[in-house]
């Protein structure tokens, strides 16, 4: 397509509001994160509970482990991790590939390295609303290869979920999100509509980008830039290298949360419920009385 002036629409581009590096730290069993949302320093950023860019090599990984009441969204950058969970379902997630899965009234999977070397990725959590949070499970994924993305002006644009460049994403949102992963050549200046009512954040993946004013100091790598108010992101590439960053924003809900670990409620009498539905398999969790992962089974924790 064309491109098109947006700068008339952008008339309150967002300045950064918040800026964290989010630095290493293990997760799972021998896996190493960098965590940004999720951390003392920003327990969530409605609607979104946790972002972590993992790292992870054979045998560590993140095996068998429940989760009710939200969304886990994985975008892989490097390698291969295979899924399986308790209804049997099983897959491999390769570099480029996304999986959106909808744990709602309860899932128990296993995330494993499925290739040699060190496997990297992102994974977003994203809250569900007390309405849809005891929905039933279910998964969209999406090869690389059908990932929705163009080029314009020196600016390449992924549409994992929501709109961008003209082109839209098939993933539907159950809570409204915007998920666009951009790389910018050297030069290349971007604007970005982004829903005036939504909160909205940058990672930085690779690079290093001035964002919300150009006067601003250079942003490098494994930060998060917590975006204020505005209708948009501006961000530049003054440097010599490729940019590459995510652009996320997604429609608050306003409601209470509770967290224990891998369950989020909105109230801790649902944790509590939780907890016993956990243990005692039952209300969405029958399935993992009986269930391993054929990788736990394999592998002495």
């Amino acid at each position: 397509m064309p491109n098109q002036d947006i700068s008339s629409y952008l008339k309150e581009p967002r300045l950064v509001a918040r800026k964290f590096l989010a630095r290493p730290q293990h997760e799972g069993v021998g896996a190493v994160v960098r965590r940004s949302i999720g951390r003392f320093e920003l327990k969530n950023f409605d609607p979104f509970l946790v972002l972590d860019e993992f790292s992870v090599t054979a045998p560590a990984g993140f095996p068998d482990h429940p989760h009710r009441g939200f969304e886990t969204v994985t975008y892989m950058l490097q390698g291969a991790i295979t899924h399986e969970d308790f209804e049997g379902r099983k897959g491999t997630i390769e570099a480029g590939d996304l999986q959106w899965m909808t744990a709602g009234r309860g899932i128990v999977h296993s995330e494993m390295p499925a290739a040699q070397g060190t496997q990297k990725g992102l994974q977003l959590w994203i809250n569900l609303s007390s309405k849809h949070k005891m929905i039933e499970p279910r998964y969209q994924e999406m090869l690389s290869k059908d990932i929705a993305e163009t080029m314009i002006d020196g600016i390449k644009v992924r549409v994992i979920a929501g709109e961008a460049f003209g082109i839209k994403s098939p993933i539907y949102t159950r809570t409204p999100t915007m998920y666009l992963d951009f790389s910018l050549k050297p030069g290349a200046h971007l604007q970005q509509l982004i829903p005036k009512s939504w909160n909205a954040f940058v990672y930085i993946l690779e690079g290093e980008g001035v964002f919300g004013n150009q006067k601003s100091q250079p942003v490098t790598s494994h930060h998060i830039l917590l975006l204020g108010s505005g209708d948009g992101l501006e961000a530049w590439n003054k440097s010599s290298k490729v940019l590459r960053f995510i652009l996320v924003g997604g429609e608050p809900l306003g409601e209470p949360v509770v967290q224990f670990g891998p369950f989020v409620m909105n109230t801790q009498e649902e944790i509590d419920q939780t907890i016993d539905d956990f243990e005692n398999y039952t209300n969405g969790f029958e399935k993992a009385r009986h269930w391993r992962s054929e990788t736990s089974l394999s592998l002495d924790y």
